[in-house]
């Protein structure tokens, strides 16, 4: 039997990158998924892509809706629970990254950006969530980033600031929740190829060059290799399966191909980067 067989999950932004990557994971390792996102059409692909491996159309709920809204968020959760009765895991990873609307970067841009996804849908999501994983004892999994980090990331200020309130989030809920048999751990990932470069209306490629910028140099991923959705998606599953990580409360586990441990990439001016690579 699947390990995640008889439970149900919710992925935030599970239309592309790390959040596809975990509900096609947990999908098919037995678990009825719930997938959101803003854009209907990746969110569809999502939902082709799990099919596509098997799975029971009746195992998936796809729900088109922004998080940033409390109408988006208690249709997520009341959808779910009309739907397969019941809520295990809570993946929160839907965030955005660090160009606002206007393509502003650190200290020009908007600072409703660092209010709006990344930090309070995340805080709220999971107040309403969490009757539904007290009754089941279940497990939340946050996705922050090693952006949250000591070093200082002056082109993406907002975005490490509201990673940082959510590894700080991380440990608080999870003391709050141990009590009732509910586990609240993260994943910070460093470097991973995901789509949110177009989601954020940065021109197509542009990513990829500064993906490439990284791995070909030592000082910003030692390991000279970007991580896929999967080897992401790989750790919350192994922190969402209580049989493997029942004593793991509150922490976040970095994920970054040994980034953090030399962290060249903010030395570098990532906007020329990738308009000039």
């Amino acid at each position: 039997m699947a390990r995640f067989t008889g439970k149900v999950a919710i992925v935030t932004g599970s239309s592309n990158g790390i959040g596809r990557g975990t509900a096609i994971l947990f999908a098919q390792e037995g678990a009825k998924v719930t997938i959101t996102g803003r854009n209907a059409q990746r969110l569809e692909e999502t939902k082709q892509e799990i099919l596509k491996s098997g799975v029971p159309e009746d195992n998936v709920l796809a729900v088109v809706a922004d998080l940033a809204s409390e109408k988006g968020q208690d249709e997520l959760i009341d959808s779910t629970i009309q739907q397969f009765g019941r809520l295990d895991i809570l993946v929160n990873n839907a965030g955005t990254a660090f160009l606002d609307s206007q393509g502003r970067t650190g200290l020009d841009q908007d600072v409703s950006d660092f209010d709006k996804i990344n930090m309070r849908s995340v805080v709220t999501l999971t107040q309403k969530a969490k009757k539904y994983l007290i009754e089941s004892k279940g497990e939340i999994v946050n996705v922050s980033s090693v952006a949250a980090g000591p070093q200082a990331h002056s082109d993406m200020m907002y975005y490490g600031m509201s990673k940082a309130a959510l590894d700080q989030f991380t440990r608080s809920t999870a003391i709050n929740l141990i009590q009732h048999g509910v586990r609240v751990n993260a994943v910070s990932p460093g470097a991973v190829a995901t789509g949110i470069g177009e989601a954020m209306g940065l021109p197509p490629g542009a990513m990829e060059k500064m993906m490439s910028f990284f791995e070909s140099r030592k000082e910003c991923i030692p390991c000279g290799k970007i991580a896929q959705p999967v080897d992401i998606a790989n750790i919350i599953a192994f922190l969402a399966d209580r049989k493997l990580s029942s004593y793991i409360i509150g922490q976040s586990i970095v994920a970054d191909g040994g980034s953090t441990l030399v962290m060249g990439t903010q030395a570098h001016n990532l906007m020329e980067v990738i308009k000039n690579s």
